[in-house]
């Protein structure tokens, strides 16, 4: 089943935030909103137990649990099983350093086998209390946590992970199945593959305003020609296309922050929001099907639907293009 025809809109709620990345949050300020998700009519939530170890499943699904479960979609990811163990040393997430160090503080075991699989969507589906997930993702099977063993974690995925979500998407336990990655190189492994295939994949960070030309070489139009759908997670690249400070997870390099400062003036000039350009944008691909920017304040949600339905004039991309700001590849909105 496609992903497109799976999500009810093209704008859901990314909840890595919810797992104190960053900075810790309380409870309350993680429920409010999840509700000003729901308020403002968002009904596609993202989660994963690697999100402070379980942390914003549970929060996730304690603002839920009073939805009906029919009304929303539903995805997660496997690849790492939450123990009751709690962790006594540090944790190595690759490049990812201390995302998560506000999170929860139980044991995580990355593991991508069928019995792992299967283990990982047993505990999702506790800690959140529903009886289903609609779509779930293998989640970071790649260099950016790997390194050069990257490889064999994806043949782990293929010979694991792979197989048990196509049987459970053959039996209706789930309707659809892909990848949930921060590089591109594991999604083109996997459409390459002679067996089970995925429906779709959620590309984070590398489909911004960004960074996108990489994406747009050799993975999206293979997407396009196996007709698979990707979902855009970190559309403001880690926060720094939304007033923040971090690129990829880290402090943003100079020759990042010049390059926002250069897509801001611009923007200014035509009274575009910095936020609208970044989701209208990665929307623009014909395999887009979704965006789904994370958010740890309230107040934060209206300005992403807000964003997502701003007027911005073919000007404005026409301006970024000669600019050298948006590959001459790149789809544009409104076909700019």
């Amino acid at each position: 089943m496609s992903i497109t025809s799976l999500l009810p809109d093209r704008i859901g709620f990314g909840t890595a935030p919810l797992g104190n990345m960053f900075r810790a949050i309380p409870d309350e300020e993680a429920a409010a909103t999840v509700q000003a998700a729901w308020d403002q009519g968002i009904r596609y939530f993202d989660t994963a137990p690697f999100y402070g170890a379980g942390l914003s499943e549970t929060r996730l699904g304690a603002a839920l649990a009073g939805k009906d479960r029919d009304q929303y979609v539903l995805s997660t990811k496997v690849g790492r099983v939450i123990l009751d163990e709690l962790e006594t040393g540090s944790r190595d997430f690759g490049e990812k350093g201390g995302l998560f160090e506000h999170g929860s503080p139980n044991k995580i075991v990355h593991e991508w086998t069928a019995e792992a699989t299967e283990r990982s969507i047993e505990g999702s589906l506790k800690r959140m209390g529903v009886d289903r997930f609609d779509i779930v993702w293998v989640h970071d099977v790649a260099q950016d946590f790997h390194g050069d063993l990257w490889l064999q974690k994806f043949e782990e995925a293929r010979t694991g992970a792979f197989r048990v979500l196509s049987r459970l998407r053959d039996e209706g336990v789930i309707k659809a199945w892909g990848l949930g990655v921060n590089r591109t190189e594991p999604i083109e492994l996997a459409l390459a593959l002679d067996e089970p295939q995925p429906d779709g994949f959620l590309l984070a960070g590398r489909y911004s305003l960004l960074d996108h030309e990489h994406a747009l070489q050799r993975l999206l139009p293979m997407a396009a020609e196996h007709s698979v759908d990707m979902v855009v997670g970190g559309p403001y690249s880690s926060g720094i296309l939304a007033g923040g400070t971090h690129f990829e997870y880290q402090d943003a390099p100079p020759e990042i922050i010049e390059k926002v400062r250069r897509i801001k003036d611009i923007a200014g000039q035509h009274d575009v929001s910095i936020k609208a350009a970044a989701l209208q944008f990665a929307l623009a691909h014909p395999v887009s099907a979704a965006v789904i920017p994370g958010a740890t304040k309230p107040s934060r949600i209206a300005e992403d639907v807000s964003a997502l339905h701003e007027n911005v004039p073919a000007d404005f991309w026409a301006e970024l293009r000669k600019a050298g700001l948006v590959s001459p590849q790149a789809p544009l909105p409104g076909n700019a």
